[in-house]
Formats: structure tokens, C-alpha cells, sequence
């Protein structure tokens, strides 16, 4: 059992990426979100959260397994809470938008400003996805202020 949860946790081992793991593992995201996408909007929020709450006893446990606070090995939940940066925005299905999401989102989930570095506070394997959660919420108001601004210069 603990490999399966080390497999799923390390998001099938991309998480040991020598260099920017939380990067290369949140890669896996990217294929999530553009079928999520492809669902009715109340669909796209039902499959994330059961994504997201099933991530949260399995980084925990990875967590414990590891022996180390939000280790860096651990992307499950950088992979489960991506979708959330782009839920029911249909532009996303394009490439450029779900790129500048993807960039938005580590950008934010790398620094996490106020307040997204007190979600880490949240105790057990929740903390470990809350932060992800926040940042991916954070990127949705920049990707879709965004798309606003495009369609209006479009639009003139």
C-alpha cells in the first residue's frame, strides 16, 4: 500500500525530478484540467473536489512516510488543485490560455504570497493541498480578468 501511495504522491514519480519537481509534476495537471474541461461545468466541479479530497490523506500519508513538512517530492496535490485555475473557463480548452494559466498558477503556487502560505498551517494532509487550492483560486482571477481584457480588445 505504501508504494501506491508514494506512486500516486510523487505523481508517478515525476515528483523526483532533480530540478524543479513541483514544476514537472504539476505537468501532470495540465492533461487533467483540459478533460475536465471537456465536461458540463457542475461535473468539472464534482470531479475536482472528489480529486482533491482523495489527494489530501494520500499526501498525508506521504507526508508522514517521508518524514518531512510539504516535502517537494510530493505533487499529488499540485497536479489535483491545477484544474481549479482554469473551472469553467471554456478558453482555457485553448493552448496559449491553458499555458498562461499553467504559468500563473506555479507562479503563485511557487512564492505563495499572503495569504496563500498560511493555508501550509492547516494541519494534517490538508494544509498540503489547501495552499494548492488558494493558488489555483488566485490564478483563476488573473486567467479570467485576463480573458476579459482580451475579448474587449478583440472586441474595439
Amino acid at each position: 500500500m505504501d508504494n501506491v501511495v508514494m506512486w500516486l504522491a510523487t505523481g508517478l514519480g515525476t515528483g523526483l525530478s532533480p530540478w524543479a519537481s513541483g514544476t514537472v509534476g504539476s505537468l501532470l495537471g495540465l492533461p487533467l484540467a483540459w478533460w475536465v474541461l471537456g465536461r458540463t461545468r457542475r461535473a468539472q466541479v464534482a470531479v475536482t473536489l472528489v480529486l482533491l479530497l482523495a489527494a489530501v490523506p494520500v499526501c498525508h500519508l506521504a507526508e508522514q512516510s517521508l518524514g518531512a513538512k510539504d516535502d517537494g517530492r510530493i505533487v499529488l496535490d499540485e497536479i489535483v488543485a491545477f484544474p481549479v485555475a482554469v473551472l469553467g473557463q471554456t478558453a482555457a480548452r485553448q493552448p496559449w490560455v491553458m499555458a498562461s494559466a499553467f504559468v500563473v498558477y506555479r507562479l503563485f503556487d511557487a512564492t505563495k504570497p499572503p495569504p496563500i502560505h498560511l493555508a501550509e498551517t492547516v494541519p494534517g494532509g490538508a494544509g498540503i493541498v489547501l495552499d494548492d487550492v488558494l493558488a489555483a483560486l488566485v490564478s483563476w482571477l488573473v486567467v479570467a480578468g485576463g480573458l476579459i481584457l482580451w475579448r474587449r480588445r478583440q472586441a474595439s
